[in-house]
Parts: C-alpha cells; structure tokens; sequence
C-alpha cells in the first residue's frame, strides 16, 4: 500500500469515526419507536436496536467513503476527453470489509434471530389466562372472548397481564393482524386458522395512542386502511365488568 492511498485511508477513516459517533448518538438518544405495552414488544424493541446499532459503522464507513470520494476526486477542471486512470482495489480493505460484514450477519443470525426468536416462543409456552379468536371480514373484526362466550365488533378490550392466545382466521380474503402497540402481526388466512401470543403490561387506549388498535396488515381491498378496530387494556376489574355488558353471542364459524 503506497503512501498516497495510506493517507487518503487516514481521512476516511477520520470521518468514519466522527460520523460512527454521531450515529451512536443519535440511536441512544432518540427512541423512534412507539409504545411497547406488552412482554413481547420489549423483546423485538431491544433486537431493533442492537441491529441498529450493529448497523451504524456499516452504514457510516459507505457514506464516508462516497464523501470523501465526492471531494476529493471531483473533477475540477474541463472533463477530460479520454478515459479517467484506471482503479484498482486494496486487497486489505476489500477481506477486511467481507470478513467484518460477514461477522456481523453471523452475529445477528445468533442474537437476536435465534436468541430473540427462542425467547418469544418460551413466553408462548407460558399459562394461559384468556382465549380470543379473531374473524377478518373485509372491512371489520370479530373479536369472539371463547371462555366468555362474548363477541365484540366495536373493540378488543384486555385486562392487563393478562397472558392471551390469539386465534385468527378470515371469512373471505387475506388479512393480517396487528397491534402495533404489542408489536404482534400475524396472517388470517382464510379456511385455516393462526395464533399468536401477547401479554399487555401498560395501560391504555385507542383515544390515548393510536398505536392501540388493531389493525389489518395486508392490502385486503378498498376499505383496507379503515380495517381496525379499538384495544383497551384495563384493569381485571374492569375487563370483569366490561364482559358483564356484553351480550352473549358466538363468532360465525
């Protein structure tokens, strides 16, 4: 490696840092995501944020390098009216970049991917407290309470800690359930049914943060945007008596 490309390695290097800094900063500083009111947000929050922050020197090494390419080798002058010289790689950048990038993935396909994907699956193995089934409808939900024999097409109503088993299907199309608030999404599928687990652990509803809701997940049709409904995490004394309201009714199988 020749004198000239040491130092212009030194500058980007120099940028790197400062920018890798500022990326970490920013990362610890500014919590982007919403709400996280239930056991399993926490857990798919912190994976977001390791992978941010294992992608921050990824991130910032390209953009020093196109900076510093930009001004340094501009062209100041005419355009030239041949080719430009030819360039060539430095092997040592060229392994170093592959060998650390390949590292990294490695890394993440063991934590959080396996790691984080194991944790959710033993809070699914958890008891029980409720079962709720779920019936996409374009463009609506019926939320169907099993052991309380009870349906809602208004809102999803839970009492908090309360450890629940979501059962979803669809009566006509592809849907897809979500509770952005939970951090759980999954397919209703028609003809079949899938499940998913969440466990609320902060109050709250949809009039206080959108975030509470369910919402349809998959492009389903003209009225997909409007496909939600309100979620209420309430006391247990408040489910009871919510519950006690309702009318006793089943969910169209």
């Amino acid at each position: 490696m020749n004198q000239h490309v040491k130092w212009h390695l030194l500058f980007v290097l120099a940028i790197w840092a400062v920018l890798t800094l500022v990326g970490y900063l920013i990362v610890m500083l500014i919590d982007p995501f919403p709400v996280a009111a239930s056991e399993e947000a926490v857990v798919v929050d912190e994976a977001f944020t390791l992978l941010t922050l294992m992608s921050v020197p990824v991130f910032t090494f390209v953009v020093s390098v196109l900076l510093y390419s930009a001004f340094r080798f501009r062209i100041r002058s005419a355009a030239p009216s041949g080719d430009g010289p030819s360039i060539r790689y430095v092997a040592p950048v060229v392994i170093g970049w592959f060998v650390i990038t390949s590292a990294l993935t490695g890394v993440m396909i063991v934590h959080p991917g396996i790691t984080g994907l194991n944790e959710i699956r033993h809070m699914a193995e958890e008891p029980v407290d409720m079962v709720i089934e779920l019936e996409g409808r374009r463009f609506f939900w019926n939320v169907h309470y099993t052991q309380q024999g009870v349906t809602s097409f208004t809102e999803l109503v839970l009492p908090i800690d309360a450890h629940v088993h979501f059962r979803i299907t669809s009566h006509d199309v592809l849907h897809s359930f979500w509770i952005p608030a939970f951090r759980v999404k999954i397919d209703a599928v028609p003809g079949s049914w899938t499940t998913i687990n969440a466990t609320p652990n902060e109050f709250g509803t949809f009039e206080e943060d959108a975030n509470f809701r369910v919402q349809c997940a998959e492009l389903c049709g003209a009225g997909h945007a409007s496909m939600a409904i309100p979620v209420r995490v309430v006391s247990q004394q408040e489910f009871d008596e919510w519950i006690g309201e309702q009318t006793t009714v089943g969910l169209a199988r």
